[in-house]
């Protein structure tokens, strides 16, 4: 969760709701105490965002090799 300042939140409002959209979660405080949340809307799933997993993934060099439990012949 992100905690920002009420004067700073009035000045950033659009990008702050842009964060929420994405799945984040806004707090906002006033003299360092906290006053207002923003959260998504129940049921605003985050969009997933194209490339994200990016090399996250990655196949082994011997993926197509012959398994050796299928060595043997019938």
């Amino acid at each position: 969760m992100t905690s920002i300042a009420l004067d700073i939140a009035q000045k950033e409002l659009p990008s702050l709701i842009e964060d929420v959209l994405l799945g984040g979660h806004i707090l906002i405080t006033c003299d360092k105490t906290p006053v207002a949340e923003i959260i998504p809307v129940s049921g605003v799933k985050p969009s997933p965002l194209f490339g994200s997993a990016k090399g996250m993934i990655a196949m082994a060099e011997d993926f197509d090799a012959p398994l050796a439990d299928f060595d043997h012949q019938l």
